[in-house]
């Protein structure tokens, strides 16, 4: 809902609202790409771990899937305050004199 929304609103609006709303679905897309392709195999990995044991470089797939989580959690809270911003202030970003 996020990445359509963001998308909608980019449609919807112009000038710096429209980079805005564009940049928050673009910084979603990232959030769930990094989730999908970053995090969600390392967590496969981790959960063998249940059945067997932890592997020996375990520290290092720990630390792989943090560096995941950091950059998924960032996007996805830039995206949320491009949002807010935009909502927020949205209509002193227009140039002067456009009209929607």
């Amino acid at each position: 809902m996020a990445i359509a929304s963001s998308l909608v609103l980019a449609v919807m609006t112009h000038a710096v609202p429209r980079l805005l709303a564009a940049g928050a679905a673009a910084l979603a897309v990232t959030s769930f790409l990094v989730t999908r392709f970053g995090n969600v195999p390392v967590n496969g990995q981790i959960k063998q771990w249940a059945v067997t044991s932890a592997s020996a470089d375990h520290a290092t797939i720990l630390q792989r899937w943090e560096a995941f989580h950091f950059l998924r959690t960032t996007t996805a809270f830039v995206a949320f305050l491009l949002i807010v911003l935009l909502v927020t202030v949205g209509d002193r970003l227009r140039k002067p004199g456009t009209a929607e």
